[in-house]
């Protein structure tokens, strides 16, 4: 019987099988943060294991790290004692790590691409739910939970039910002005945010194969939000042109190995709840209009936002900078708006900065920032106010995810650069 990609991953790194019990399948390289890892260390001092791979764990600060100041002593309490925690565990127990401050360092599923570490036939997982971003590179990857964390760093094993597999074939050609973000966006809302619930999502088809590494990992990364295990592409020229030359990347010829749900069209209006049909789905929308303060039929290029968020393991990458760049440049951010561009990682940074594009972002009149998980989730400093209406770069939408009363709308870098020129959600066209 044929097997698709994910099966054949996923058969190729079963340690162990028997009936009744999940899989044991072996980890390739296993990605920590300053969130997810201190209980997991506190387990192993506990049981008295050291970890069983420390070269295949790579550590990086990223969700709970200021994105200014980064110089100077950490002013959150419970930021400082994530950090300095990492720190001790990682020194502890002999693993990598890339610290505020370091040329590495940046949002997890920024820094693993960047440095060859993330290639084809591989299985990565990692304490956060977008590790999926990696599963654009052709191999399998997901979020665990802490006692996960735990089993991995001691045995680089971990114990997993096979998933389903889903295909989506997405064909043609892209228009100008329609990116990643909204092919996503477009499958959330048609399937919903529990339509891949079980899956590993395999995208195939001619505007997936057209799209670049980037583009294929903001697809990857909202996987999740439709409530898939992992998404997945193939590998191909562009994956291996991608890898070429990376630090961790193999030399020579790279070979072949081992809600969000709720979207609507820019050009569109706010749906009315009145027309969904469904009693939980009507629901929750009648619930979003009240959180989200609007109101049915109001046509979404007239909400007015008060602060715009480039940015995110879903968008904070150069081709991300570089588009929203190519819209802002020889314009003004709206008065009313404040603009926070932030990369996802200090090399990506650094990379926009050689281009000159941190010029463009500044001349606009947008906060140019450390590299940083930042406004996604309102975890660290950069955070909503209650009733503050935001158009983010992000990945989810839920409330309070941004900052307590914090009103989000997910967008792509065009739309973003354009509404905080316009001051409501605009695409690139409207200018």
């Amino acid at each position: 019987m044929a097997s698709t990609l994910a099966q054949k991953v996923w058969e190729d790194h079963v340690v162990h099988r028997a009936a009744g019990e999940p899989d044991l399948i072996y980890i390739d390289l296993h990605l920590i943060h300053e969130v997810t890892s201190p209980q997991a260390f506190d387990g192993l001092r506990i049981a008295g294991r050291k970890v069983r791979r420390p070269d295949l764990t790579i550590a990086t600060e990223d969700h709970n790290t200021p994105t200014i100041d980064i110089d100077k002593p950490i002013v959150d309490p419970i930021s400082k004692i994530q950090i300095e925690t990492l720190r001790k565990n990682v020194k502890d127990f002999g693993i990598r790590i890339h610290s505020l401050g370091d040329v590495e360092q940046g949002i997890v599923h920024v820094v693993g691409p960047q440095l060859g570490l993330t290639q084809p036939g591989m299985t990565v997982v990692c304490g956060d739910s977008h590790t999926s971003t990696h599963g654009a590179f052709g191999g399998l990857a997901f979020g665990i939970g802490t006692s996960e964390v735990e089993h991995v760093l001691a045995t680089q094993t971990l114990p997993s039910a096979k998933p389903k597999m889903m295909a989506v074939n997405v064909e043609g050609v892209l228009p100008a002005g329609v990116t990643s973000k909204d092919i996503i966006l477009a499958l959330i809302a048609k399937i919903g945010t529990g339509g891949g619930q079980g899956f590993i999502i395999e995208y195939r088809g001619s505007a997936i194969r057209a799209l670049s590494m980037e583009a294929r990992m903001t697809i990857c990364n909202m996987s999740i939000e439709a409530g898939a295990r992992a998404g997945l592409i193939a590998p191909d020229e562009i994956t291996f042109n991608y890898l070429k030359g990376r630090d961790h990347a193999p030399k020579g010829a790279v070979t072949w190995g081992t809600n969000p749900g709720q979207g609507v069209a820019l050009n569109g209006v706010v749906p009315n709840p009145a027309d969904i049909k469904d009693e939980t789905a009507r629901n929750s929308a009648e619930r979003a209009l009240v959180y989200m303060d609007l109101k049915a039929g109001t046509p979404m290029k007239q909400i007015k936002v008060d602060t715009v968020f480039l940015g995110s393991c879903t968008n904070g990458r150069i081709e991300d900078l570089r588009s929203a760049a190519q819209v802002l440049k020889g314009a003004k951010v709206s008065q009313n708006v404040r603009m926070l561009v932030v990369p996802g990682s200090a090399r990506v940074r650094l990379q926009a900065e050689a281009e000159g594009l941190h010029e463009i972002f500044l001349a606009a009149g947008a906060e140019w920032r450390q590299a940083g998980c930042s406004m996604c989730l309102g975890m660290n400093p950069d955070q909503l106010n209650p009733g503050e209406r935001c158009a983010s770069t992000s990945n989810r939408n839920f409330e309070g995810r941004q900052g307590k009363g914090g009103r989000t709308h997910l967008v792509s870098p065009l739309v973003a650069a354009a509404t905080a020129i316009r001051g409501t959600l605009s695409a690139p066209a409207d200018l």
